[in-house]
């Protein structure tokens, strides 16, 4: 066994989260290989704590159309706080988005505009499917979101390279008594959050917007591990 990149390693570093896709639906043996893949994701002690509701279809038409119905009245309930605080990540949030809202051509002045887009992830941004990732209440929660976590990079990177993409959402959390009811999913199953997903719109321009990812130096503490953050 070598150091040699592998095709994870393209998979990987070239997966993106579309803002547009294509309303084609996936074949019904793509959808059960993405989620037989998911499925191997590890978890804390084997308990894979996760239950995922996908929708297609009118299921998917009907529940859009609740999620712009709450949104348009206010009706939010995330099961989890959310924000990125004053520093570092919420300056990287708000260059993102910037890069994003020049794509959609919509100005920062531009209230509606801005609100549009919002709602444009309440309607899957046209993705033909949408998994709902939901959690039990296991102690504070931390390790079984971090289980569900790996189950949805399974997920993503599945969809990656079989050609198709993904994005999550944690918006989609906010509206979670909303999914719930719609789903008919027990109040001790919390919404994490959504994947919408499909074949993404190779014409959007706002699929084109490249993720930017700062240097190792900034994240990794190297003890006793010399020559990994060395530049060449």
């Amino acid at each position: 066994m070598t150091g040699t990149a592998s095709p994870f390693t393209d998979i990987a570093r070239a997966r993106r989260s579309p803002r547009r896709f294509l309303a084609t639906p996936l074949s019904p043996s793509v959808i059960r290989g993405v989620l037989e893949d998911a499925q191997t994701a590890p978890s804390n002690s084997n308990t894979q704590p996760w239950t995922v509701h996908v929708v297609s279809g009118a299921a998917r038409d009907t529940l859009a159309k609740e999620l712009l119905r709450a949104e348009e009245e206010g009706r939010t309930s995330p099961d989890f706080t959310g924000g990125y605080g004053e520093g570092i990540y919420l300056e990287r949030s708000q260059a993102f988005g910037a890069r994003v809202y020049r794509a959609l051509g919509v100005e920062r002045s531009d209230r509606d505009g801005r609100r549009a887009a919002v709602r444009e992830n309440l309607e899957f941004y046209g993705a033909p499917h949408a998994a709902f990732l939901f959690m039990p209440a296991l102690g504070d929660g931390v390790r079984t979101a971090g289980d569900i976590g790996m189950y949805a990079q399974n997920f993503l990177l599945s969809l990656a390279a079989r050609g198709m993409a993904g994005i999550p959402q944690t918006i989609l959390g906010v509206y979670a008594d909303t999914v719930r009811e719609f789903l008919d999913v027990p109040e001790e199953l919390k919404l994490l959050f959504g994947i919408s997903f499909g074949m993404a719109d190779p014409a959007a321009p706002v699929n084109a917007v490249g993720r930017e990812r700062v240097p190792l130096q900034q994240s990794v503490v190297l003890h006793d591990t010399p020559g990994v953050l060395d530049r060449e």
